[in-house]
Formats: C-alpha cells, structure tokens, sequence
C-alpha cells in the first residue's frame, strides 16, 4: 500500500485524473490524503466530487473553508458570490447525497503510528494534539447536528486568540477559523486571517507563519496542510505544506508520505482564473 497527500483541487478535476494516473494510484490497495477545498474556483467540482467520493475509504479528506462555503450555500446560510463555480452542484440529480457525504469529512485526520496529521489549514500554537482532535470533534458535532445554526454564527474574524474558557458561537468561530482559514500569527499568537501572501512578499514583519510559532505545543507530529497556494509546496520536520495553486495556473501536487523524502509529482494547470 501507498499512501499520498493530495493539495487543494478545487475543481480541477482534469488535473486529478492525471495526477492520480502519473501516481499509479489504485483504491484497491492505496489511500490518498486530501488536504480540503475539493470544490469552487476551478471547473468541474461536480466531477471532483464524485471522483473523490467514489474512491470509498481509499480518501481521506478534511474539509477546507470552499468545502464549508458550499455547504452552507446548499442550506441558504450563505451568499453564491461572484467567482463561486457550486451551480453545477448545486443541480446535479445525485446532490443530496454528496453533499450528505461531504458532511461526514473530518476537520483533523490523524495517524498515530506515522505521526502524521491532515488538517486543511493550520493549528493555533497553544493547542496541542489531544487538543486539536478534541476541538475538531466539537466542529464536526455541530456541523453534523444543526448546520443551519453553525453556518449562520461562523463567519468572522473574533476571536483571534485560543482560550480555553471559550463558549458557544465564538468557541466555534475560532475552531473553524483555525482548521479552514490559518495562514498566519502575531508575535501574541493570535490569529491573522486577512494575510495571504507568501511570507517573502507580504510587508508586515510581525506576522509570522503559524508553524513557525515558538514552543508550538502541537509539535511532534508532522502536519500536513494545504490552504496556502502563495506558500507553495514547503516541507521541513515539522510541517508539509501542498497547495501549489492548481486553479490558479499552478499545478496539482501529491506527495508520497510512507517514503521518506520522495519528490512531490506535479501536474501543470491545463486552465486557471
């Protein structure tokens, strides 16, 4: 058995089939990893859908912030804005049940015996790893149980500190912002949402990379993320970042975890935005 990460698709669907073709992948006897974001932007979310989810238990996917954000447009929680790419989606006869499918993904998937963990984005540095799966079971539970209410009490910046005290709404808002949206922190640890450029480009010297936080207390398991299509492909001891930005003319990236130090496999963005 082989196992792979996969970086965000987002709808690239022509560009999965290749790379799961240049990988030799075989859902009888390997399983791929997908950091998030299966959909939006790119062309063929439907399509990407229904490959990822025909794969059985050979995917493992965490759901990234476009995966919520089709989620909660399907329950009327949220606006299609104007580069959404969910109407295919959004019509498709067998919708209900992807959607249903796309419900049940984690927001942390862990393997303890390669001290490996997916998540889509990042990890705040005050959680450690009990920590993080815990959080992450009390997202999925109340996406799971009244999504609606969720959906409809998420979306914002605050609080953009980890407390332990946290209740409710904020609670989760802060969870979800963590899982889906982390990029990068202050020199207080608190989380800086609106950045996105690589850390070579942006011009605000505080912030820095959420894996580079000092005494971390997640550290001694490899994360695994995506999210970050100006980071690029990054891999150091503690961290493997593969989102290569696909849909945005870049390419789409797997990496190979069970062998160490195996190159990533690329493919190139056949159209992007």
């Amino acid at each position: 058995m082989a196992l792979y990460a996969i970086g965000d698709v987002q709808g690239c669907d022509a560009e999965l089939g290749a790379l799961l073709e240049a990988i030799g992948f075989s859902a009888d006897r390997d399983q791929a990893w997908f950091v998030g974001d299966l959909v939006n932007r790119g062309p063929a979310s439907l399509h990407v859908l229904r490959r990822v989810r025909a794969l059985g238990d050979a995917a493992i996917v965490t759901l990234g912030n476009h995966d919520l954000h089709l989620l909660a447009v399907a329950l009327g929680c949220a606006r299609v804005r104007s580069d959404d790419t969910l109407a295919e989606v959004l019509a498709a006869p067998d919708r209900d049940a992807l959607l249903e499918w796309l419900l049940q993904r984690p927001l942390l998937h862990e393997d303890k015996a390669l001290k490996l963990c997916l998540v889509h984005a990042g990890l705040p540095p005050q959680w450690d790893l009990g920590t993080a799966q815990n959080c992450a079971r009390e997202l999925e539970r109340a996406l799971r149980h009244n999504p609606e209410k969720l959906f409809n009490e998420m979306y914002g910046d605050k609080p953009d500190r980890w407390d332990p005290a946290l209740r409710g709404a904020a609670r989760l808002r802060f969870i979800a912002n963590c899982f889906t949206r982390l990029r990068y922190l202050d020199a207080r640890g608190r989380l800086a949402l609106r950045e996105k450029l690589a850390p070579t480009e942006h011009e605000r010297p505080s912030l820095i990379p959420w894996f580079e936080a000092e005494n971390a207390a997640w550290r001694g398991t490899r994360i695994i993320f995506g999210h970050w299509s100006t980071l690029g492909f990054f891999r150091n001891d503690d961290v493997i970042g593969l989102d290569t930005g696909c849909v945005w003319g870049g390419s789409l990236t797997a990496l190979r975890l069970d062998a160490p130090d195996a190159p990533p496999v690329c493919i190139e963005c056949a159209t992007s935005l």
